[in-house]
Protein backbone atom coordinates (compact mmCIF):
# COMPACT_ATOMS: atom_id res chain seq x y z
CA UNK A 1 0.00 0.00 0.00
CA UNK A 2 3.35 2.12 -0.45
CA UNK A 3 1.58 3.91 -3.42
CA UNK A 4 -1.81 4.99 -1.50
CA UNK A 5 0.27 6.31 1.21
CA UNK A 6 2.42 8.49 -1.08
CA UNK A 7 -1.05 9.95 -2.50
CA UNK A 8 -2.83 10.60 0.50
CA UNK A 9 0.72 12.30 1.98
CA UNK A 10 0.73 14.68 -1.47
CA UNK A 11 -3.01 15.49 -1.21
CA UNK A 12 -2.66 16.57 2.46
CA UNK A 13 0.50 18.61 2.13
CA UNK A 14 -1.29 20.52 -0.50
CA UNK A 15 -3.98 21.53 1.07
CA UNK A 16 -2.13 22.33 4.22
CA UNK A 17 0.65 24.56 2.35
CA UNK A 18 -2.33 25.77 0.96
CA UNK A 19 -3.82 27.17 4.31
CA UNK A 20 -0.88 28.61 5.25
CA UNK A 21 0.14 30.29 1.90
CA UNK A 22 -2.57 30.02 -0.68
CA UNK A 23 -0.82 30.48 -3.96
CA UNK A 24 -0.99 29.41 -7.27
CA UNK A 25 0.30 25.96 -7.89
CA UNK A 26 3.25 26.50 -5.20
CA UNK A 27 1.33 24.01 -2.46
CA UNK A 28 0.37 21.23 -5.11
CA UNK A 29 4.25 21.70 -6.33
CA UNK A 30 5.62 21.19 -2.82
CA UNK A 31 3.56 18.24 -2.34
CA UNK A 32 5.04 16.65 -5.22
CA UNK A 33 8.45 17.41 -4.20
CA UNK A 34 7.53 15.71 -1.26
CA UNK A 35 6.32 12.93 -2.33
CA UNK A 36 9.11 11.97 -5.14
CA UNK A 37 11.45 12.84 -1.73
CA UNK A 38 9.28 10.49 0.37
CA UNK A 39 9.49 8.00 -2.36
CA UNK A 40 13.17 7.84 -3.02
CA UNK A 41 13.61 7.39 1.13
CA UNK A 42 11.14 4.81 0.82
CA UNK A 43 13.10 3.27 -1.62
CA UNK A 44 10.88 2.96 -4.22
CA UNK A 45 13.02 3.02 -7.27
CA UNK A 46 12.25 0.14 -9.33
CA UNK A 47 10.66 1.38 -12.98
CA UNK A 48 7.20 0.28 -11.75
CA UNK A 49 7.12 2.61 -8.76
CA UNK A 50 9.38 5.46 -10.70
CA UNK A 51 6.13 5.55 -13.06
CA UNK A 52 4.00 5.50 -10.04
CA UNK A 53 5.26 8.19 -8.33
CA UNK A 54 4.83 10.19 -11.80
CA UNK A 55 1.34 9.50 -12.23
CA UNK A 56 0.42 10.51 -8.14
CA UNK A 57 2.78 13.18 -8.97
CA UNK A 58 0.04 14.21 -11.32
CA UNK A 59 -3.06 13.12 -9.51
CA UNK A 60 -1.73 15.51 -6.86
CA UNK A 61 -1.31 18.67 -9.45
CA UNK A 62 -4.85 18.14 -10.80
CA UNK A 63 -6.17 17.72 -7.15
CA UNK A 64 -4.84 21.12 -6.47
CA UNK A 65 -6.00 22.72 -9.59
CA UNK A 66 -9.06 21.02 -9.32
CA UNK A 67 -10.45 22.14 -5.98
CA UNK A 68 -9.87 25.58 -6.63
CA UNK A 69 -11.49 25.30 -9.72
CA UNK A 70 -14.60 23.63 -8.28
CA UNK A 71 -15.24 26.46 -6.06
CA UNK A 72 -14.50 28.92 -8.24
CA UNK A 73 -16.40 27.92 -11.16
CA UNK A 74 -18.94 26.05 -8.63
CA UNK A 75 -17.96 22.71 -9.93
CA UNK A 76 -17.42 21.36 -6.71
CA UNK A 77 -18.05 17.72 -7.81
CA UNK A 78 -14.69 17.49 -9.95
CA UNK A 79 -11.93 17.76 -7.45
CA UNK A 80 -14.38 14.57 -5.45
CA UNK A 81 -14.25 12.56 -8.96
CA UNK A 82 -10.62 13.13 -9.34
CA UNK A 83 -9.67 11.99 -5.90
CA UNK A 84 -11.91 9.68 -6.15
CA UNK A 85 -10.79 8.01 -9.02
CA UNK A 86 -7.28 8.04 -8.00
CA UNK A 87 -8.01 6.23 -5.02
CA UNK A 88 -10.20 3.53 -6.88
CA UNK A 89 -7.32 2.84 -8.73
CA UNK A 90 -4.24 2.80 -6.50
CA UNK A 91 -6.36 0.67 -4.25
CA UNK A 92 -7.18 -1.94 -7.47
CA UNK A 93 -3.03 -1.80 -8.20
CA UNK A 94 -1.90 -1.54 -4.33
CA UNK A 95 -0.57 -5.68 -5.26
CA UNK A 96 1.82 -4.28 -7.59
CA UNK A 97 3.01 -1.78 -5.32
CA UNK A 98 6.54 -2.37 -4.20
CA UNK A 99 7.65 -2.54 -0.62
CA UNK A 100 8.94 0.67 1.51
CA UNK A 101 12.81 -0.24 2.23
CA UNK A 102 15.40 1.69 2.15
CA UNK A 103 16.27 4.83 4.74
CA UNK A 104 13.15 4.88 5.93
CA UNK A 105 12.57 1.05 6.81
CA UNK A 106 15.96 1.00 8.61
CA UNK A 107 14.95 4.66 10.04
CA UNK A 108 12.14 2.66 11.52
CA UNK A 109 13.91 -0.08 12.62
CA UNK A 110 16.36 1.74 15.06
CA UNK A 111 13.59 4.07 16.28
CA UNK A 112 12.74 3.85 19.85
CA UNK A 113 8.93 5.39 19.98
CA UNK A 114 6.45 2.94 20.79
CA UNK A 115 4.23 3.99 17.93
CA UNK A 116 6.79 3.57 15.32
CA UNK A 117 8.87 0.61 16.89
CA UNK A 118 8.61 -2.36 14.47
CA UNK A 119 6.48 -0.65 11.85
CA UNK A 120 7.29 -1.47 8.44
CA UNK A 121 7.46 0.92 5.76
CA UNK A 122 3.97 0.55 4.21
CA UNK A 123 2.49 0.87 7.09
CA UNK A 124 4.19 3.87 8.19
CA UNK A 125 3.48 5.72 4.92
CA UNK A 126 -0.20 5.05 5.34
CA UNK A 127 -0.29 6.09 8.89
CA UNK A 128 1.14 9.23 7.58
CA UNK A 129 -1.20 9.95 4.34
CA UNK A 130 -4.01 8.90 6.77
CA UNK A 131 -3.04 11.27 9.83
CA UNK A 132 -2.05 14.12 7.24
CA UNK A 133 -5.78 13.81 5.54
CA UNK A 134 -7.43 14.57 8.90
CA UNK A 135 -6.25 18.16 8.75
CA UNK A 136 -6.76 20.34 6.20
CA UNK A 137 -7.94 18.03 3.52
CA UNK A 138 -10.70 16.98 5.97
CA UNK A 139 -11.96 20.42 5.70
CA UNK A 140 -11.87 20.75 2.15
CA UNK A 141 -13.72 17.23 1.64
CA UNK A 142 -16.15 18.37 4.04
CA UNK A 143 -16.67 21.89 2.35
CA UNK A 144 -17.07 20.18 -1.62
CA UNK A 145 -19.17 18.08 -0.21
CA UNK A 146 -21.68 20.82 1.56
CA UNK A 147 -21.21 22.58 -2.03
CA UNK A 148 -21.89 19.37 -3.78
CA UNK A 149 -24.92 19.00 -1.77
CA UNK A 150 -25.92 22.36 -2.38
CA UNK A 151 -25.55 23.07 1.75
CA UNK A 152 -22.89 25.37 1.40
CA UNK A 153 -23.12 28.06 -1.80
CA UNK A 154 -19.29 28.49 -2.34
CA UNK A 155 -20.81 32.40 -3.75
CA UNK A 156 -21.77 33.42 -0.50
CA UNK A 157 -18.43 32.24 1.29
CA UNK A 158 -16.74 35.02 4.20
CA UNK A 159 -21.10 36.83 4.08
CA UNK A 160 -23.42 36.66 6.83
CA UNK A 161 -25.21 34.14 4.80
CA UNK A 162 -22.74 31.83 5.11
CA UNK A 163 -23.28 29.31 8.00
CA UNK A 164 -19.45 29.09 8.25
CA UNK A 165 -19.76 32.19 9.37
CA UNK A 166 -22.14 31.59 12.11
CA UNK A 167 -20.86 28.58 13.09
CA UNK A 168 -17.17 29.49 13.88
CA UNK A 169 -14.55 27.23 14.88
CA UNK A 170 -15.54 24.41 12.67
CA UNK A 171 -12.45 24.56 10.56
CA UNK A 172 -10.10 23.92 13.77
CA UNK A 173 -12.74 22.23 15.77
CA UNK A 174 -13.31 19.58 12.83
CA UNK A 175 -9.04 18.52 11.88
CA UNK A 176 -9.14 18.17 16.42
CA UNK A 177 -12.04 16.13 15.78
CA UNK A 178 -11.39 13.89 13.52
CA UNK A 179 -7.32 13.35 14.26
CA UNK A 180 -9.10 12.56 18.22
CA UNK A 181 -11.39 9.97 16.36
CA UNK A 182 -8.82 8.52 14.68
CA UNK A 183 -6.34 8.16 17.57
CA UNK A 184 -9.52 6.52 19.46
CA UNK A 185 -10.06 4.20 16.77
CA UNK A 186 -6.32 2.77 16.51
CA UNK A 187 -6.17 2.61 20.22
CA UNK A 188 -9.19 -0.01 20.51
CA UNK A 189 -11.25 2.86 22.62
CA UNK A 190 -14.01 3.04 19.71
CA UNK A 191 -16.43 3.25 22.48
CA UNK A 192 -14.60 6.87 23.51
CA UNK A 193 -15.01 7.99 19.77
CA UNK A 194 -18.43 7.21 19.72
CA UNK A 195 -18.75 9.87 22.87
CA UNK A 196 -17.14 12.28 21.46
CA UNK A 197 -19.24 12.02 18.24
CA UNK A 198 -22.08 12.48 21.01
CA UNK A 199 -20.96 15.29 22.59
CA UNK A 200 -20.35 17.33 19.59
CA UNK A 201 -23.80 17.39 19.19
CA UNK A 202 -25.09 18.19 22.54
CA UNK A 203 -22.20 20.99 22.88
CA UNK A 204 -23.81 22.63 19.19
CA UNK A 205 -27.67 21.76 20.30
CA UNK A 206 -27.63 25.31 22.14
CA UNK A 207 -25.94 27.61 19.39
CA UNK A 208 -28.40 26.01 16.79
CA UNK A 209 -31.76 26.42 18.79
CA UNK A 210 -30.80 29.93 20.23
CA UNK A 211 -31.63 31.58 16.49
CA UNK A 212 -35.50 33.18 16.02
CA UNK A 213 -35.41 32.54 12.61
CA UNK A 214 -36.78 29.20 12.21
CA UNK A 215 -35.35 28.83 7.85
CA UNK A 216 -32.04 30.04 9.58
CA UNK A 217 -32.45 27.00 11.99
CA UNK A 218 -33.43 24.46 9.44
CA UNK A 219 -30.43 25.53 7.39
CA UNK A 220 -28.03 25.64 9.71
CA UNK A 221 -28.61 22.43 11.28
CA UNK A 222 -28.77 20.54 7.93
CA UNK A 223 -24.86 22.69 7.73
CA UNK A 224 -24.06 21.08 10.78
CA UNK A 225 -25.72 17.62 10.06
CA UNK A 226 -24.13 16.58 6.70
CA UNK A 227 -20.91 18.62 7.39
CA UNK A 228 -20.40 16.51 10.65
CA UNK A 229 -20.90 13.35 9.36
CA UNK A 230 -18.77 13.88 6.33
CA UNK A 231 -16.01 15.00 8.52
CA UNK A 232 -16.57 11.76 10.58
CA UNK A 233 -16.71 9.56 7.37
CA UNK A 234 -13.21 11.34 6.42
CA UNK A 235 -11.99 9.91 10.24
CA UNK A 236 -13.73 6.22 9.71
CA UNK A 237 -11.58 6.23 6.22
CA UNK A 238 -8.58 6.69 7.87
CA UNK A 239 -9.35 4.01 10.80
CA UNK A 240 -10.53 1.55 7.85
CA UNK A 241 -6.99 2.24 5.91
CA UNK A 242 -5.03 1.42 9.12
CA UNK A 243 -7.46 -1.73 10.65
CA UNK A 244 -5.22 -4.66 10.60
Amino acid sequence: MSWLGLLLVGVALTDLFFSIRPRPWLPQCLGSAVVILLGLVAGLTSGRDLLALLVIVGVVLAWGRTVTYGFGRDRPGVPLVVLGVALVAVVLLSGLAGEADGPLQAWLDDVDLPLLAGMDGDRALLLLGALGVQLSTGNVLVRLVLAVTGTLNPAKHGTDADPEVQLKGGRLLGPMERVFILALGLAGQITAASIVVAAKGLLRFPELSSRRDQTRIHQLTEYFLVGSFASWLVALAGLVLLAR
